[in-house]
């Protein structure tokens, strides 16, 4: 089964005062590309949490983000009204003005509202760890979900090519005999007095340069091993990589020895099939 480095998940989870949110994304990537964001109280865990992605998620450019929401319910902030009288007291002693004109000027002031601050809580630590390998089980069940797809649309594609490869095949049957029968018509033209057994040699060295036996059973053989690496229970983004290359090598060679505008035509349709499954393969794990 395969799967695709697209994905996302998402968890909100509630702790005592607060309530904390594990966000991931991912996109295609050659290898990990992991940014992580990270509320300042769990920075000490950063480490622990990349090794995680990194062994869980494998491949692809990843954004992790944890931050803290603040619950509702809970006062975060207060007037440091202490504070405010100060400012208040050495106000009146340059001005004349209301007492409510000072009060604005002092709440404008310096640390006279007081945040709480989340700490970090040890005791939270479990409950959050569980929560981020939820999120990343999220992600994963997204990966597979769009792999489906893209191994729907491998198979379409491999089969389209399979197809091509037996016209090909029809086609070639007799290409070869046709060639033959050109070069032999050309040369009776010339009206002039040949050695048919050097001909005979020569014909069958160009005959050779021509014939695309090997080719087709080796883009069938790569054909059937792409179907077969789609099937296996991991997913190989790279190994099928590599297969399309040489699948793309076999269909050069025969459109290069081809010699044949049918043949050329089927060529293209089969590097357009190919074309569209490279592509793809640059999003699969």
């Amino acid at each position: 089964m395969i799967e695709s480095m697209t994905g996302y998940g998402k968890t909100t989870f509630e702790l005592d005062k607060s309530s904390l949110t594990i966000e991931i994304k991912s996109l295609n990537s050659k290898n990990l590309d992991l940014n992580s964001r990270i509320s300042s109280t769990l920075k000490s865990k950063e480490l622990i949490i990349r090794k995680l992605l990194s062994e869980k998620l494998k491949r692809g450019k990843v954004d992790f983000h944890l931050y803290y929401d603040s619950n509702n319910t809970l006062k975060k902030s207060s007037l440091n009204t202490k504070l405010i009288k100060e400012y208040i007291a050495e106000l009146k002693k340059i001005s004349a003005g209301p007492e409510i004109e000072l009060l604005k000027i002092a709440s404008k002031m310096p640390e006279v509202i007081v945040s709480e601050k989340i700490i970090e809580n040890e005791n939270d630590w479990p409950l959050i760890l569980k929560n981020i390998n939820l999120t990343i089980e999220k992600i994963i069940e997204y990966r597979k979900y769009e792999g489906q797809s893209l191994e729907k649309d491998f198979k379409i594609r491999i089969d389209n090519i399979e197809k091509l490869l037996s016209e090909i095949e029809l086609t070639d049957s007799v290409r070869l005999e046709n060639i033959k029968s050109k070069i032999t018509k050309d040369l009776s033209k010339l009206q002039m007095e040949i050695d048919n057994n050097r001909f005979e040699q020569e014909l069958i060295y160009y005959i050779e340069k021509l014939d695309i036996t090997e080719e087709k059973v080796r883009l069938k053989n790569h054909l059937l091993y792409f179907k077969e690496n789609l099937n296996t229970s991991n997913s190989n983004g790279k190994k099928l990589g590599f297969i399309s290359q040489e699948i793309g090598r076999e269909i050069n060679t025969i459109g290069s020895k081809a010699n044949n505008a049918n043949m050329q035509k089927i060529v293209i349709q089969m590097k357009d099939e190919l074309e569209k499954i490279k592509e793809q393969l640059l999003n699969v794990l």
